[in-house]
């Protein structure tokens, strides 16, 4: 088995969608209704966006997203890595750990979608 997709909810789906453009992912035309996003990244990796009231019909209870909870992107640079979160923070989303060295050897830092969810940003240091 392979992972073919990382899936998360919004209670605001075009503002999730702004979001994770600003990420680099690419979303087809949808219907303004339509409660569903799908993308891909440059790897070939779908992200799936829910609105909170598909989830909840699929689960039966209310999604609460969690802080341990996440996925990680590469960048191309360290370079990359500080220009994104500067995009991110400039359009009042949350950056929850500035770009920092870490000690394993990754320009690091993490940022948080519109619902909580926390994305990883890296890149191996030279």
């Amino acid at each position: 088995m392979t992972i073919y997709a990382v899936a998360v909810c919004a209670s605001d789906l075009p503002r999730a969608r702004g979001f994770y453009e600003l990420l680099g992912f690419r979303f087809p035309e949808v219907e303004a209704d339509d409660p569903h996003l799908e993308a891909e990244d440059d790897s070939g990796v779908r992200l799936m966006i829910d609105e909170v009231s598909v989830i909840a019909g699929l689960y039966g209870e209310q999604p609460r997203p969690g802080t341990a909870a996440g996925f990680a992107m590469r960048a191309g640079s360290p370079r990359e890595v500080d220009e994104t979160v500067s995009r991110i923070r400039s359009v009042g989303h949350t950056v929850v750990k500035e770009p920092y060295d870490a000690p394993w050897g990754q320009r690091y830092a993490t940022v948080a979608d519109p619902d909580g969810y926390r994305v990883d940003l890296f890149c191996p240091l030279p």
